[in-house]
């Protein structure tokens, strides 16, 4: 009876985040196209959605006005949690050793997503091809990211780590047209990239010769923002079309994170002395949170809105991390680290924004004459 309650409390937040249920696990397996729960295009309606009938007499405004708050209160619950979770670690590592300090996030993570997956009845990947892709996955998206990010506070304010933090669309833009062909670069977006490094020069105050800077925490704060974009590019080379669910591939994943962590903390750390219940407690929260119970909101907001507007959690971090550190930390902010955040987030805006589409012009003839007709993409006429 307990676990029949778990699982529809499970069912429940996965109706609200838009992940799947395990009754929708049953009509659409986790590679169908028309899984509920698969990321699909800004405006596309999911299939409950779509077999769901519209009428102006249904009563259906009041219901449409309820989704929209659904997505934009998640999105805000997961910018709070992202956001705080750069003090989590500064409270952490107050206590705890950077690697203890990961380990815990990542098994922590890993034991909150295992968990939903046992309940959904889900099973990891049984591939060992796979499972070699997600240990390259592991050590890019999480092992290596969340270490720097945890050393470089023992050095820097977690303000300064939220906002380097922020640089990952500039270093993904900028890899994306060595790695991938298919992705060129606009104008638009390579303005985008040299004004973001402006931000960057800004925030560290570089007319000043760095002065009050610790560049090697910072340059380790700016190295686990860059890891992000080569983990990603690595996962969409590797892994695209796998034949898995999300949750499947990222509980493997934060499993092979926890076990590359637990075999290298022991050899650079000792035994923690104690267990202070604020830092244990912060440790928990970046883990159970802001690695685990986070990857179902951002995966059920992809699913609802899109990833373009599920990626717009990135220019918010930058902001609760800053009040959070000021606020609760009695971090101290010089004047040109807001205005280079400011600077960082209008750049990667642009290195994310869109080709306009382009217009061509086909012949159509006619009777008497051969006339062009502008169309854009949809093929209506313009």
């Amino acid at each position: 009876m307990c676990y029949e309650f778990v699982r529809r409390i499970v069912d429940a937040m996965s109706t609200a985040t838009g992940a799947p249920t395990a009754s929708a696990r049953t009509a659409n397996s986790p590679s169908s196209p028309t899984d509920p729960a698969a990321p699909q295009p800004v405006g596309t309606p999911s299939p409950a959605a779509s077999a769901a009938p519209v009428s102006p007499e249904s009563g259906n405004r009041p219901a449409r006005r309820l989704r929209a708050f659904g997505w934009q209160a998640r999105f805000a619950v997961l910018v709070l949690i992202w956001g705080f979770s750069f003090l989590f670690i500064k409270v952490g590592t107050q206590s705890f050793a950077p690697l203890q300090v990961t380990l815990g996030r990542v098994a922590f993570g890993a034991l909150v997503l295992l968990t939903i997956l046992a309940i959904r009845r889900e099973r990891l990947p049984r591939s060992l091809r796979t499972w070699g892709h997600l240990a390259v996955a592991a050590f890019f998206l999480n092992a290596l990211p969340f270490s720097l990010f945890a050393y470089s506070e023992l050095t820097i304010p977690s303000t300064l780590a939220g906002i380097c933090n922020a640089t990952s669309p500039l270093w993904g833009m900028a890899l994306s047209v060595v790695a991938l062909s298919e992705d060129r670069p606009t104008r638009r977006r390579v303005a985008g990239l040299g004004i973001g490094f402006l931000g960057v020069l800004t925030v560290l105050g570089a007319w000043q010769g760095f002065a009050g800077t610790d560049l090697t925490g910072t340059a380790m704060a700016l190295g686990a923002s860059l890891s992000y974009p080569i983990g990603w590019i690595y996962v969409r080379r590797t892994l695209a079309g796998a034949g898995h669910s999300h949750l499947s591939m990222s509980s493997a994943q934060l499993l092979l994170a926890t076990a590359q962590l637990a075999v290298v903390t022991p050899l650079f750390t000792s035994a923690p002395t104690g267990y202070p219940i604020v830092p244990l407690l912060a440790v928990f929260a970046l883990g159970a949170l802001g690695t685990g119970f986070a990857f179902l909101l951002q995966y059920g907001l992809v699913a609802e809105v899109g990833p373009t507007t599920a990626q717009m959690v990135t220019y918010f971090v930058p902001v609760i991390a800053t009040a959070a550190g000021v606020a609760l930390l009695g971090e101290q902010l010089s004047w040109h680290t807001p205005i280079g955040a400011l600077i960082i987030l209008f750049g990667a805006a642009l290195t994310q924004s869109k080709p306009r589409p382009t217009r061509r012009s086909t012949p159509v003839a006619t009777s008497t004459t051969t006339t062009t007709i502008t169309t854009d993409r949809s093929g209506r006429r313009a």
